[in-house]
């Protein structure tokens, strides 16, 4: 019987080559998408789940405001992780990691710059898995000046992975000993780093200040111990260890600075969550949002639909071609439920063939779609047992889903009605074929308009104002180590034709370097005249090297000795201070970055049009630019379009000057969009994915337009015949597809509207989803279905009426 049922489905295959091979090609597509879509969340929400005690692991955070400002950031204190192990009984393990920038490691004769370097305590081995294949864990970093590295690392400088013992000279000045040797880390880690340094030799590490918070602080719970409790056991920290330094550097009690509106609050954040739920300050990686696993998991779930839709569509529009099959099989015996399993059998061949052919495209795809990912997955983690199963499972519920409808519709056919002829279901009495039409184009016109938002917001990105303009500024990289020649470089390579100026600093706009610290309106840490805010050390050439505007005042000048004494506010820290006219009033500050408890009077000279020097999803926040020598890179502004050859210029002086270390250099327009990576990365692959929603739907208007063609053959014979023009044909064949796409649009725009007004709330800085969005949006749609199905109107409408009213 079974054997039957198959020989019958490829038999009907076969004999509708042009419908079989839209619904193989629609299905396939959308299956590729969903594995493709699958494998992305798969590796998305496996995000260090490789270490045996992930579901122990938690991240302490610290949420924190004072003098006006929020940080949320994912540090805290230096002496945070030892007082948790000794006062919580719930805490087994606590490490510590502390991110210094990278360093200069010694390659023969000459340096390179390492940029994956982190600091941890001697326990990390004890809180993670990290695959050590040398070494011992439990010593590897227990000494002052010594290394963990990846294989990648030990064959980069030494050519094999029997390094332990081993030494590094690093920056010139310290040799490191290579104590362990790890495997390369896994993908799905936030812990991307290739050099794990000691911090037992950091007198910071050792530190008793609970008022910095500058280290990512994990700790491992016992088993058994329930976390709910922790937030409770940390509210006890701050009030036994920070309350009563706040009492003592700002002469207050925890209950007045809490009653001003300041607080200093601890959370736990889970290690499996930190990748798509975390988004705070001084992440140890960049992390990936649960809002993108949920957008492209409901595309894959809406192409997968679209597919299947198409099916039933052309399943359903043929029945009449199928009538009298169905009532012969009914006179000569065959019962509703061998009908049924009839019907059923060609949608599971069409699906497992479907499914086939989307292994092969989503192999194709991978490397494409994982440069648009910006991720190293592979099609064989599909191969894993589970996963097969579910796959299969899969094309089982596609041939389900899709067969369901038209065998259940054929099947209830009465014989003696179809017999007769009575039964003819065309394209204009098909209620559900029209529905599932208008369910298909809502989806891809909603994925129109997501698109077009991502895209518009992406370019007003680009193009803002952002109060400094980073177009033509290169910044050379590291020039701390110059030494005592980066004022003499600097000055060299002003002298090169084609450079407009340079400024030399660590904190540039574009930098993850920053600095917060508690300025006073008043010459006593007084709480109620403290403002906190970023305060960077810069030159007299910050300002008109990147484009930045004095609005009151003046900027730092080498004719005003009295500049070291001096601060330049932007307007975020003016308002935030109250002052109608700041200039010349005085501010105050800890000496020696709030380690001292004597205090700096500086006098504000100039106040600087506020700039974004934080990702436009947050609003410019207080800043003071202060005249203090800092060499850890120089900006400089270019003009000209010999760049390659001022580049070598620059180049060929540094090897003069330093000629062991590396000279490195990036572009500040380059490093922008470098903070935006996430969101163009988003674009691209919901305009990929947008693209084969409306190709998936095309196919399916492609296959019902030929079918009501071929419905109405004697018709538009008839008409020709009476004097009609191709015009008319086209209109008459195409007026009720596109009556069917503008109930679309109705549908499509609300919900288009709602989701990305909801996703632009993540910007502080956005746009406004206009209506030119979505007009644009409805012509394309309207042109892409009138084009689709004027295909085979105009074939229809071109035949010789002569031949279809013989026919």
């Amino acid at each position: 019987m079974f054997k039957s049922y198959f020989r019958v489905a490829f038999r009907n295959l076969w004999k509708n080559k042009e419908f079989s091979a839209i619904n193989i090609l629609g299905l396939a597509i959308g299956l590729a998408t969903c594995l493709l879509i699958m494998i992305y969340v798969l590796d998305e929400l496996s995000y260090d789940r490789f270490n045996k005690q992930a579901d122990r692991i938690y991240r302490v955070d610290a949420d924190i405001k004072f003098g006006g400002t929020r940080y949320d950031v994912a540090t805290a204190t230096a002496p945070m992780a030892e007082a948790l192990k000794q006062d919580l009984p719930e805490v087994e393990q606590a490490v510590r990691f502390r991110d210094y920038g990278g360093f200069l490691v010694r390659l023969d004769a000459r340096n390179i710059k390492e940029e994956k370097v982190i600091y941890a305590d001697p326990t990390l081995f004890n809180v993670f898995s990290l695959p050590l294949i040398a070494g011992n864990p439990a010593t590897a970093l227990k000494q002052p000046n010594t290394v963990v590295v990846t294989e990648k690392v030990a064959r980069k400088y030494f050519n094999s992975t029997d390094v332990v013992g081993r030494n590094l000279l690093i920056n010139d000045s310290v040799n490191f000993q290579i104590t362990g040797v790890l495997k390369a880390l896994p993908g799905q880690s936030h812990l991307q780093f290739d050099f794990f340094a000691s911090l037992a030799g950091s007198e910071e590490s050792r530190s008793s200040n609970w008022l910095s918070n500058n280290f990512n602080t994990y700790i491992l719970l016992k088993e058994g111990a329930d976390p709910g409790k922790m937030p409770a056991r940390l509210d006890q920290m701050v009030d036994k260890y920070i309350a009563p330094q706040i009492g003592s550097a700002m002469n207050t009690s925890m209950e007045d600075f809490l009653k001003t509106g300041n607080y200093i609050r601890y959370s736990l954040t889970p290690l499996t969550s930190i990748h798509l739920y975390s988004n705070k300050g001084y992440e140890l990686s960049p992390n990936s949002s649960i809002q993108y696993v949920y957008i492209f998991s409901a595309i894959a779930m809406f192409i997968l639909l679209i597919a299947c839709v198409n099916f039933m569509n052309l399943s359903t529009a043929r029945s009449a071609n199928r009538a009298k099959e169905v009532g012969i099989r009914k006179v000569l015996g065959s019962v509703r439920t061998q009908l049924i399993v009839q019907f059923i059998t060609e949608s599971m061949l069409i699906s497992f063939i479907a499914l086939i052919i989307a292994l092969g495209i989503a192999w194709l795809l991978m490397p494409y779609f994982n440069e648009l990912a910006g991720k190293e997955m592979s099609i064989g983690l599909l191969t894993t047992p589970w996963l097969m199963a579910a796959l299969a499972g899969i094309a089982v519920l596609v041939g389900l889903l899709a067969g369901s409808y038209p065998a259940f519709f054929l099947s209830a056919f009465r014989p003696v009605l179809v017999l007769k002829g009575t039964i003819a279901a065309g394209f204009r009495t098909g209620m559900l074929r029209n529905s599932l039409v208008v369910f298909q184009f809502s989806i891809s016109i909603f994925l129109i308009v997501g698109t077009m938002v991502i895209y518009n917001q992406l370019s007003y990105i680009r193009n803002k104002q952002l109060g400094f303009n980073r177009e033509q500024v290169m910044i050379v990289q590291n020039t701390h180590t110059l030494g005592g020649h980066a004022r003499s470089f600097k000055q060299d390579v002003l002298g090169m034709n084609g450079v407009d100026g340079a400024t030399m600093t660590s904190y540039l706009p574009t930098s993850s370097l920053r600095n917060d610290n508690p300025l006073f309106l008043k010459p006593i840490p007084d709480q109620e005249s403290a403002i906190s805010m970023q305060t960077w050390s810069v030159d007299d050439q910050y300002i008109p090297v990147l484009g930045m505007r004095v609005i009151k005042g003046r900027n730092f000048s080498k004719d005003f000795p009295t500049d070291s004494q001096a601060v330049v506010i932007n307007e975020s820290a003016a308002r935030l201070m109250g002052l109608k006219d700041p200039l010349n009033q005085k501010i105050y500050a800890f000496r020696d970055d709030a380690q001292s408890k004597e205090m700096d009077a500086y006098t504000i000279v100039g106040v600087v049009k506020d700039f974004n020097f934080n990702s436009l999803r947050e609003q410019v926040t207080p800043l003071a630019l202060f005249l203090r020598d800092n060499r850890g890179s120089m900006a400089l502004r270019i003009k000209g379009n010999n760049i390659p050859q001022l580049i070598a210029q620059m180049e060929e002086k540094w090897k003069l000057t330093v000629p062991n270390q590396p000279f490195s250099y990036s572009f500040m327009d380059d490093d922008f969009n470098a903070l935006y990576k996430s969101e163009n990365r988003m674009g691209r692959i919901s305009l990929s994915f947008s693209v084969l929603a409306i190709f998936i739907a095309c196919l399916g208007l492609f296959g019902l337009a030929a079918y009501a063609a071929e419905q109405r053959t004697r018709e538009i014979g008839i008409r020709k015949v009476l004097g009609a023009t191709a015009t008319n044909i086209v209109n008459l064949l195409s007026k009720d597809f596109l009556k069917l796409v503008m109930i679309s649009i109705l549908f499509a725009f609300p919900a288009g509207w709602w989701v990305m007004h909801r996703w632009l709330q993540d910007f502080a800085y956005r746009i406004t989803i206009s209506w030119q969005i979505f007009g644009l949006a409805a012509l394309l749609a309207v042109m892409i279905a009138l084009f689709t199905v004027s295909f085979q109107a105009i074939r229809a409408a071109l035949a010789n009426p002569v031949k279809s009213l013989r026919s």
